[in-house]
């Protein structure tokens, strides 16, 4: 079911400052391989911090979590829906964080704002799993995304995966394997493997207590 469209939503939206980046939204095309409209993280954060990215931030507890917990890293995270990022901005706009900024986009369009080899870690937290076989490249560790985040990534970049949906959990472990990735630290039952520093999200909070498995993976490239 679609999501209702909330209340004052532009006027929220204006309200979220510089946390909420604009981008431009010309030629909005994700086969367009001219990088015309790079992020200035520098100009945007005012250092040369490591940056980091969550794809699919949600309503924001993860990132601005590990935001706060990370003052030394400048984080970006990425969510599609209007309705769901002004929750997420508004999060840490009233946490006082500094070190995090909101894109507004989907994940095909990463390669026209993020300059190559520029990130140090892409986190991907409960992401749709798409059960339908003929919506697989809609799921984000589809190799279409996974070259991606290849180009983005600095060479000793890492991808952080957290799931409840095995399927998605073992796709994704077949997909990154096949595009050249190496894994490392896999956990079919993260909350009883005695991982520590764990940053919990919403939908994580909740599975948990449904009590479902949590799955967890960290992959690299070779």
């Amino acid at each position: 079911m679609r999501m209702r469209r909330k209340k004052n939503l532009g006027q929220r939206l204006e309200g979220c400052g510089e946390y909420l980046i604009t981008l431009p939204r010309r030629n909005l095309d994700s086969r367009c391989d001219e990088a015309v409209d790079l992020l200035d993280c520098h100009k945007i954060f005012d250092n040369n911090n490591e940056i980091q990215i969550e794809i699919g931030c949600g309503k924001g507890r993860f990132i601005t979590g590990i935001a706060k917990k990370n003052p030394q890293i400048n984080f970006f995270a990425i969510e599609k829906s209007d309705n769901v990022i002004v929750e997420a901005c508004e999060k840490a706009i009233n946490a006082g964080i500094r070190n995090v900024r909101f894109l507004n986009i989907g994940a095909e369009y990463l390669l026209r704002y993020f300059p190559r080899h520029s990130v140090g870690r892409i986190y991907l937290n409960f992401s749709c799993p798409y059960p339908k076989k003929g919506y697989a490249n809609h799921r984000l560790t589809n190799p279409k995304f996974l070259e991606i985040y290849k180009q983005i990534l600095k060479s000793d970049g890492e991808i952080h995966q957290k799931t409840d949906n095995q399927g998605l959990f073992e796709y994704s472990i077949e997909n990154l394997t096949c595009c050249g990735f190496k894994l490392k630290n896999i956990s079919l039952d993260l909350h009883n493997s005695g991982f520590e520093n764990n940053t919990i999200t919403e939908y994580e909070e909740k599975f948990a207590g449904l009590g479902k498995n949590i799955y967890r993976l960290e992959a690299f490239l070779q």
